[in-house]
């Protein structure tokens, strides 16, 4: 780095490049911490805290680009969208993930600018911060949504297995598992409101809690039984209900993993290990039923 920015420590071309790249991120960054600081009361000292941070980081890369750069309006909007949709937890860790690369290139700068030895230190607080200081509503619930959501792709995938072998008509399965969705649906919300019931939090809400749970479920229902209002052929529908539920358990641990800081394939594979276990163990039972008692609607 220091050959590459000489005695008078101007960057080259592709240097220069990074370097006002990395002055937009910080720029950026400084724009979101701040206004969440505006709008999150709860965690506003330590919002205000890493914005300063950004601003100064900003200004470093001014004294070396001697350009001013506004933050970019509509990336600003989006993380403050992810927030809002998917909670602070999620939006934020996704930003810092995008500083391993800024790590880095501050790595490279420690013998000709000393200063951003402290901006590297700073940058990884930044993580340790989020996690030990956030309250996050939405995470707090994570629980409610893994409950009704886990049980809907164990049970209804199984059912679904099962009955597709013992019935032959599309529409039957799927509105047999329909109407046993949506009673599951309401039996694990009333569940869920009395386990929270018994085990009072200042954080966690029982009607929300049973709220998050049920329509957790009910939602994982009506994305596993559409294929066979859809499709004729038992088989399509099987297939297209399987790939479905392995969207939603990627898409779900993908958040989880994200927002928490867990082994995202190791989640993957436990949940779809007994999602597809179950299916599995169903499908057969249905074959025994068929072949067996020779029931077919």
């Amino acid at each position: 780095m220091a050959a590459v920015l000489g005695v008078d420590m101007n960057f080259s071309p592709e240097e220069l490049k990074k370097a006002l790249i990395q002055q937009q991120n910080e720029i950026n960054d400084y724009a979101i911490y701040s206004t969440l600081a505006i709008k999150d009361k709860q965690n506003r000292k330590i919002f205000n805290k890493i914005a300063n941070e950004e601003k100064t980081h900003y200004e470093f890369w001014v004294k070396i680009t001697n350009k001013e750069i506004k933050p970019q309006r509509v990336l600003v909007l989006w993380y403050l969208l992810l927030v809002k949709i998917f909670g602070t937890s999620f939006a934020l860790k996704t930003l810092e993930k995008r500083e391993e690369k800024a790590k880095e290139f501050y790595k490279e700068l420690f013998d000709v600018y000393p200063e951003s030895r402290k901006i590297y230190q700073q940058e990884n607080e930044h993580e340790f911060e989020l996690i030990d200081m956030l309250n996050d509503k939405k995470l707090v619930y994570a629980g409610a949504i893994v409950l009704g959501m886990n049980d809907a792709l164990v049970e209804l995938t199984g059912t679904l297995s099962g009955i597709a072998f013992a019935f032959e008509k599309s529409l039957v399965v799927g509105l047999t598992g329909l109407i046993m969705g949506i009673a599951a649906s309401l039996s694990m919300a009333g569940s869920a409101y009395l386990e929270a019931k018994e085990n009072p939090s200042e954080v966690i809400k029982p009607l929300t809690y049973s709220l998050y749970t049920g329509v957790s479920y009910i939602l994982t229902t009506a994305i596993l039984v559409a294929p066979f209002f859809i499709f004729e052929t038992m088989a399509y529908s099987l297939i297209v209900m399987f790939a479905c539920a392995f969207i939603a358990i990627i898409s779900y641990n993908f958040y989880v993993s994200v927002a928490k800081d867990l082994n995202f394939s190791k989640r993957v594979l436990q949940m779809s290990t007994i999602t597809f276990g179950v299916a599995l163990i169903s499908f057969l039972i249905g074959y025994l039923v068929k072949a067996y008692l020779g029931i077919e609607i």
